[in-house]
């Protein structure tokens, strides 16, 4: 399998061309929030103001980076269970969001916005926070810095390494991987 190099922002003809199981390398403009960010910007949309970003054809980083050592961009920075996302997800999708970056499965409820409003779940490798600091060049806060370590961040990234697990088709890395190892039954 080859490896699929995509640039952000991210437009319908990529995410078509994705699909549960590929391996991306995402160069361009991503940005991080986890719970307290997703709760503030869904809160925002529900009084009808603007978001701190443009989130139209986006991609977010479920992470909270740790400090940047001397010469960094930024510390140890992997991703975060996802599904604690999942109740804001839906939200921001239908308002242009595109991609999600993280680890863990899906609720089926994301998975219909996903195939809904054409997006895409990616999953980065846990455990290697410090290895995917590699990939990206800079940091910057760009709200919510009261938040700390979940304050949206805007990174540039290069050949940042993800894996596609749901995709608009309905794919689900996750699911077809238990299916190849289910024991069949004869009853």
């Amino acid at each position: 399998m080859s490896t699929i190099h995509i640039k952000t922002p991210l437009d319908e003809k990529t995410i078509e061309k994705l699909r549960a199981g590929d391996q991306v390398l995402i160069t361009g403009t991503i940005y991080s929030a986890r719970d307290a960010a997703h709760k503030r910007m869904v809160d925002a949309l529900d009084r009808g103001e603007a978001l701190p970003f443009d989130i139209t054809n986006q991609i977010v980083y479920y992470m909270g980076p740790s400090p940047a050592k001397p010469g960094q961009a930024i510390g140890a920075a992997g991703p975060t269970t996802s599904g604690r996302m999942d109740s804001y997800t839906p939200r921001l999708l239908a308002s242009g969001l595109k991609g999600m970056i993280g680890k863990g499965n899906r609720s089926q409820a994301v998975k219909d916005a996903i195939k809904k409003y054409k997006a895409v779940y990616f999953a980065a490798i846990g455990g290697a926070g410090a290895l995917a600091s590699k990939a990206i060049k800079k940091a910057e806060v760009i709200a919510y810095q009261d938040l700390g370590a979940e304050a949206i961040l805007r990174l540039e990234v290069e050949d940042f390494p993800v894996t596609v697990i749901n995709d608009i088709y309905g794919g689900d890395l996750y699911e077809e991987g238990k299916a190849k190892y289910r024991v069949k039954s004869d009853v």
